[in-house]
């Protein structure tokens, strides 16, 4: 695996480097080198439907009716998830819901209360 960041703009882990440059092969994203350590700095601010910043600890209600993968019924428009944590991976929000269990929500689909 290579020692280099992966590509800001698409998460890719295939980065490599030419001259002074970081290019990724499946965006064509080049970026400089130096900047690495200023992106990293840069925290990132997860936001709900309506374009408000979401933390940790908020409840939130979801905004459509979520079918979920695997049978498991359906989650309806209005119900509340209280103590979210969020985190970085496709499904921004990590939660447990009242009769459905542990689960990942996409932050697109919430709103804060």
């Amino acid at each position: 695996m290579s020692s280099f960041p992966p590509c800001p703009k698409c998460q890719s882990s295939f980065t490599y480097e030419d001259a002074s440059m970081l290019i990724c092969p499946e965006c064509a994203h080049e970026w400089p080198q130096q900047a690495t350590a200023e992106m990293a700095e840069v925290a990132r601010f997860y936001r709900d439907a309506a374009g408000n910043q979401l933390q940790d600890g908020d409840t939130v209600t979801i905004i459509k009716d979520l079918k979920l993968k695997g049978g498991g019924g359906v989650l309806k428009i209005g119900t509340k998830v209280r103590n979210i944590r969020l985190v970085d991976s496709d499904h921004d929000i990590d939660c447990k819901i009242d009769g459905f269990g542990a689960m990942s929500l996409k932050s697109e689909f919430v709103k804060k209360v």
